[in-house]
């Protein structure tokens, strides 16, 4: 699965510090205060009093211009990157895959690429506005993924202040969950790709 136009891969920590796994769901406030600052800004309006929508990716915007113009402009884009990139830094985080406090501009060892794409050529104009049915079918199954994660996280958080170690296969679970995820998103949320996110957890 390693030719789809979005990656992840994450560095397996060798050693964790048990103070900060401890304290980890007081220590992510601060920098989730501004991943949610960036993420909701305008949410909660009158008209869509419960909207909780990720007005901080541009999606609408990209959609429109996709549709009328064929284009993707590079700024949108590489803001779009950059907010995925810091907040799968701070779900790392919480998720104990990482222990490096999360940054809000350096890959850590988080690594994610995601492809530029050609809109004339690439992607079909028309597609954006299906997509979001499409990946219907991924989200009844990342429900349960999600499960599985927090049931795995709860575990390796025991299994760390025991042993200093994340177990392996958890870890790797966890991971292809969020891979998942980020394929996703790719495709029906930063709308940078055509082809259809595979089931499956590995690269």
């Amino acid at each position: 699965m390693n030719n789809y136009p979005a990656t992840l891969t994450i560095d397996y920590p060798e050693n964790a510090n048990r103070i900060t796994v401890l304290f980890r769901l007081f220590l992510i406030i601060p920098i989730l205060i501004i991943l949610v600052l960036l993420s909701y800004h305008g949410a909660g309006s009158k008209q869509f009093p419960d909207e909780s929508y990720w007005v901080g990716i541009l999606v609408i915007p990209t959609l429109l211009m996709i549709i009328f113009r064929q284009k993707y402009p590079k700024w949108w884009f590489d803001w779009n990157e950059q907010l995925i990139k810091f907040s799968f830094r701070i779900m790392s985080y919480i998720l104990l895959l990482q222990h490096e406090y999360p940054s809000t501009d350096e890959d850590q060892g988080i690594h994610i690429k995601i492809n530029y794409p050609n809109v004339k050529t690439e992607l079909n104009r028309w597609m954006p506005l299906v997509k979001w049915l499409l990946v219907f079918p991924h989200l009844i199954v990342l429900f349960f993924l999600m499960i599985g994660v927090f049931t795995s996280t709860i575990l390796a958080w025991v299994m760390i202040l025991i042993s200093g170690k994340y177990p392996k296969k958890m870890f790797n679970f966890v991971v292809g969950t969020l891979r998942w995820i980020l394929r996703v998103q790719a495709y029906a949320l930063l709308l940078i790709t055509d082809k259809y996110p595979p089931f499956s957890l590995s690269e």
